[in-house]
């Protein structure tokens, strides 16, 4: 195939013009970039230590974890460079790279929280049938088809870019390199490229959405119609609320991205919306689960307490 791109490399123009907030902004993101490293390998660490934890939801908590930690490394390191120079190169291969493991990577969370909203559909409203129905086959066939079906979203739109024309200006209003701001960028029709991000990319965050919000009204109507356990109920609400943070921190600026239509001068809210689902949700992530779960709680201060005293004895 020939190749029809004249323009070599883009400069991304970030978040910011003002020297002044690059150092604040800097320390600020590394911060938080840090924060999600070590709090969702935390998570993945104590899910894998721990035995209690090897079930279903923890399964895919720690399949969660490291999406996250992979979410937000696509783009936090190269925009941190980015605050530390003056322009913000990178070579259109390099932006193909990161257009695609963004989309891969979030693409596949958005499935995976609607996976977890059927596990927890499935252990509430139907327990005596959870082990069967989750059994560790279908845990691995529901974890290879959500890291599967983002991989082949984010290759649609990787090659429908590659193929496009990039002939005049080659700066992306963005920190990082999106669809949406480099087809601003093309020469030619990309009106085929707007209707596969219309269309595939809200099915592929509006299917999940809609089954994970169904899957929660009827977990909420069967805890209020069918369990009468007070502790039961607040135990199951607890981890219902944890969940929904999750979603709604994800969802709602993905559907204002990618969804809903975009304005001329949109660029700004582009990229706070951005920040909320690729960065700080995986830095909330951590702290929602593990804050209001009791049992990631107990078992990470007793896998710490065996690192710190190794000769004491840890109960469950």
């Amino acid at each position: 195939m020939e190749n029809q791109t004249e323009v070599s490399e883009f400069i991304l123009l970030g978040l910011t013009k003002l020297q002044e907030l690059r150092c604040f902004l800097f320390a600020l993101f590394l911060f938080l970039y840090i924060a999600s490293v070590l709090g969702n390998g935390a998570i993945i660490a104590v899910v894998l230590a721990e035995p209690r934890l090897h079930t279903p939801m923890y399964f895919f908590l720690g399949n969660l974890s490291c999406l996250d930690i992979c979410y937000c490394t696509v783009t936090v390191p190269k925009m941190l460079a980015g605050f530390l120079s003056r322009h913000q190169i990178i070579s259109f291969t390099d932006c193909l790279v990161q257009l695609h493991f963004f989309h891969f990577l979030g693409s596949s969370e958005a499935v995976l929280l609607a996976v977890m909203a059927y596990d927890r559909y499935v252990a509430i409203c139907n327990p005596l049938r959870y082990r069967l129905v989750m059994s560790p086959r279908v845990c691995l066939l529901l974890a290879a088809t959500t890291w599967s079906s983002g991989f082949l979203h984010a290759l649609m739109h990787t090659v429908m870019t590659s193929r496009l024309r990039f002939c005049g200006p080659n700066r992306v209003h963005h920190f990082f390199c999106d669809i949406k701001p480099l087809l601003s960028l093309a020469c030619g029709s990309t009106r085929l490229n707007l209707s596969l991000l219309n269309i595939v990319t809200g099915g592929i965050v509006i299917g999940p959405f809609m089954l994970t919000l169904l899957s929660y009204l009827y977990i909420i109507s069967f805890l209020l119609l069918k369990v009468q356990s007070q502790e039961s109920r607040r135990k199951a609400f607890s981890t219902c609320t944890s969940h929904l943070t999750v979603v709604t921190l994800l969802y709602v600026p993905v559907i204002f991205n990618y969804v809903l239509p975009s304005r001329g001068d949109s660029h700004e809210r582009d990229m706070i919306a951005t920040l909320m689902y690729s960065i700080v949700t995986s830095v909330l992530n951590p702290l929602i689960y593990t804050l209001r779960n009791r049992e990631v709680k107990s078992a990470l201060r007793k896998v710490v307490g065996r690192k710190l005293f190794p000769g004491r004895i840890w109960r469950n």
